[in-house]
């Protein structure tokens, strides 16, 4: 990964998400292939913020019916990271 906006996909936006942000932690959908420290350098370059530490999670797509056919599709997987940011850190991306 060269880019940092390749490395972060999207925020992720949740209640779940809104509710973690208390404690100075973060969701984001990352490429399935970046690691943790691509993805602390990246959220550090993007945000200019300091990361304590980066916990990451595959989430394996659904499987849904197809609408009117015996057929099944499938969502798409999408891997997730949990930053936590040093304690008086904040991104004002999330901020209301």
């Amino acid at each position: 990964m060269k880019d940092a906006r390749d490395v972060i996909v999207r925020p992720v936006v949740s209640e779940k998400s809104y509710s973690l942000m208390e404690n100075h932690v973060y969701t984001f959908e990352v490429a399935k292939s970046a690691s943790k420290p691509q993805i602390r350098d990246a959220v550090e370059s993007i945000f200019d913020v300091k990361v304590l530490k980066v916990n990451t999670l595959n989430r394996e797509g659904k499987r849904k019916r197809n609408r009117g056919l015996p057929t099944f599709g499938k969502r798409p997987d999408i891997k997730r990271a949990y930053v936590t940011l040093v304690e008086g850190e904040s991104i004002e991306l999330f901020e209301v």
